[in-house]
């Protein structure tokens, strides 16, 4: 049942992040056409910033469910959601420091990846485990 559990709210995280994926990719490449490579390559990075992040924590978090790991499920939660802040802190100011980007389609796609994952209750629906 615990394997269950996880390996379900595992399987939905990666089917989010397959989305975010998608989405960042067909907007970066709206970018790159309509404005050239480095906004392309600016708006893929701003993407990557919030993916990347969102695939350690769901990792991270998603290894132990049920009620008797219940102690093991809040300290994953809470270490991955930590590790998943200081990776897109760490990931902007590589960013910043190694490229010269342009931050409208950088930031378009960082939010258009977190807006998607607030709407992950709408677009995917839970399955009852048993």
């Amino acid at each position: 049942m615990v394997n269950k559990l996880a390996s379900q709210g595992r399987s939905t995280a990666y089917k989010l992040i397959g989305l975010q994926t998608l989405a960042v990719t067909l907007v970066s490449l709206i970018f790159f056409l309509t404005n050239g490579v480095m906004a392309g390559l600016s708006a893929l990075c701003g993407g990557l910033i919030s993916i990347f992040p969102n695939f350690v924590f769901a990792t991270l978090a998603f290894r132990n469910a049920g009620a008797s790991a219940a102690k093991e499920v809040l300290s994953d939660f809470f270490k991955g959601e930590a590790l998943k802040l200081v990776l897109v802190i760490v990931l902007f100011w590589v960013v910043f420091k190694t490229l010269d980007v342009i931050y409208l389609p950088l930031f378009v796609t960082y939010a258009l990846a977190i807006v998607l994952h607030w709407l992950s209750p709408l677009i995917f629906k839970s399955k009852k485990v048993g």
